[in-house]
């Protein structure tokens, strides 16, 4: 099997996020592939195009599922936060030699426990009907949940590449319960490859927790590890070569590669 590794930003995101693991894994010897989710790859400051509106994060994964099936053999996919449901998506679909998820949303039938959580969902729904268009998020909002362990000028740099987003993806997301097309709901038992969860014990916009649940529903399969001092964003933030480390280590010991 080829060494292969497709990386996936999340939400506002682009490919540049994944650029430290994207270097630290080409370093060991892993062919990189970093494509951005529909509508996600141009300008962050352009007017989004219309059909943003009605991008579904099912869309994401059939977008995902076609470049994957490019490749000569089933890659190890590392993705962040909603694009971590993206990839338990395809990985269902026979697609995936072995996932690493990282700081990971919900999926289908998971309620938020937290006073975090809620405050953020609570934040789109102060919008009016966010549904209906693609939305930018709020330095104000993003800063203190996403990027705790960012300092202000690093901070204020990546804001400044982060992209509108699907509104509908964001309540297919936090709305799932209204949801007719469950976009967010993943077959665990068609999820046949190593599963690795990475999650900042400092996360505030998804509770470490979710990950640990996660991971507990691929059994043997599954691994889960706390990140300690790291949050939301940890594979930018200060000590992320040490979290990268144990993905490098998880994937080479846990993956059958040639």
């Amino acid at each position: 099997m080829a060494r292969n590794v497709v990386l996936i930003h999340g939400a506002f995101a682009g490919p540049w996020c994944m650029d430290n693991y994207r270097r630290f894994l080409e370093a060991r010897g892993w062919t990189c592939h970093a494509p951005a989710l529909r509508f996600h790859g141009g300008d962050p400051k352009a007017e989004p195009d219309p059909a943003f509106a009605d991008t579904s994060i099912l869309d994401y994964t059939k977008d995902i599922a076609a470049f994957v099936r490019t490749l000569d053999s089933p890659p190890v996919i590392v993705a962040h936060a909603v694009s971590a449901i993206v990839a338990q998506q395809v990985a269902a679909q026979g697609l995936a030699s072995g996932l690493v998820l990282i700081n990971p949303n919900a999926t289908w039938g998971m309620l938020p426990e937290t006073d975090d959580e809620r405050a953020v969902a609570r934040s789109f729904m102060e919008q009016g009907p966010f549904w209906k268009a693609p939305l930018r998020v709020d330095f104000g909002l993003i800063a203190p949940f996403a990027w705790n362990r960012l300092d202000e000028k690093t901070q204020h740099e990546t804001f400044d590449k982060l992209g509108p987003e699907s509104g509908r993806v964001m309540f297919e997301m936090f709305f799932w319960m209204f949801d007719d097309n469950r976009a967010v709901a993943v077959d665990f038992d068609k999820v046949t490859c190593p599963v690795l969860v990475l999650c900042g014990a400092e996360d505030r916009a998804v509770r470490p927790a979710v990950g640990r649940q996660i991971a507990e529903k691929y059994g043997a399969n599954g691994t889960y590890h706390l990140a300690e001092n790291h949050a939301h964003f940890l594979f930018m933030e200060p000590g992320w070569e040490d979290v990268a480390e144990v993905a490098a280590n998880w994937m080479e010991s846990s993956i059958d590669v040639v």
